[in-house]
């Protein structure tokens, strides 16, 4: 099945209780569907039906007057499309794994 790599990149407002909660919902969602690279950037491996799933998710907690979701779609895969410098927490959990 086709999978796609995807950045979900968010801000959510935390100057309230129900803003420390959404942003805690936000990324359990994301920890579902990926892992996290940066405080609110994950990176997704996923097929067309969990991106559907995912943002279906992520739109039920979110607020929308109040935070902001980007998801953005790596045409031609997270290898030729990004570039990271510094510091890389990425797993690559489709590839050979070393114990």
């Amino acid at each position: 099945m086709k999978k796609l790599d995807i950045i979900v990149a968010y801000d959510v407002n935390t100057e309230t209780k129900e803003g420390q909660n959404r942003l805690r919902k936000v990324a359990t969602i994301c920890k579902d569907f990926g892992q996290r690279v940066q405080y609110s950037v994950f990176e997704c491996r996923v097929t067309p039906a969990q991106l559907e799933e995912l943002t279906h998710r992520l739109l039920g907690v979110m607020d929308e007057e109040e935070d902001s979701l980007r998801i953005y779609v790596l045409h031609g895969g997270r290898e030729r499309s990004l570039k990271a410098y510094g510091r890389d927490r990425y797993v690559d959990f489709d590839g050979p794994m070393i114990l």
